[in-house]
């Protein structure tokens, strides 16, 4: 693929990313009131919450800290992929990162802490922007290590 395609497929993912992540959000601020739970199944609530640190509450109350660091791991992704950017497949999990990234990244500069919803009995609450970040990292891991990139 080349790099213009791989900088657009990309950027596609993380518009789309970031799209659904803020019409979720906006939908529980919107709906219920914060702190406000209700059960969707067994072990699964909607809860309208807030997370001032990073996952699982870590450096909360150093919103500056978290989104200086959050913009520089931005900035170096965007290096990094602006060299890789032609690698088979490696648009979707960079574009999954830069669209989770900037979701979170957005709530803080609005509210000074993410919004999130999602809330399993059994592991903190969290969003669809978090649900992108882990499944970018993953999904990178494997674009990187997998079969295809051992040929």
């Amino acid at each position: 693929m080349s790099r213009s395609g791989g900088w657009a497929r990309a950027v596609a993912t993380a518009l789309v990313v970031l799209a659904l992540d803020q019409a979720t959000k906006l939908a529980v601020d919107s709906s219920f009131a914060r702190g406000e739970s209700v059960n969707v199944f067994f072990g699964l609530d909607i809860t309208n919450t807030r997370n001032r640190g990073v996952a699982f509450g870590a450096l909360e109350g150093r919103g500056e800290i978290v989104a200086a660091l959050i913009a520089v791991a931005l900035a170096l992704l965007v290096a990094w992929f602006a060299v890789n950017a032609s690698r088979a497949w490696l648009w979707l999990p960079v574009g999954m990162l830069l669209g989770g990234a900037l979701g979170n990244l957005i709530d803080r500069a609005r509210e000074g802490a993410v919004i999130d919803f999602i809330d399993p009995a059994f592991w903190p609450a969290f969003n669809l922007a978090d649900s992108s970040i882990v499944i970018g990292v993953l999904a990178l891991l494997y674009v990187m290590e997998g079969p295809a990139a051992r040929k």
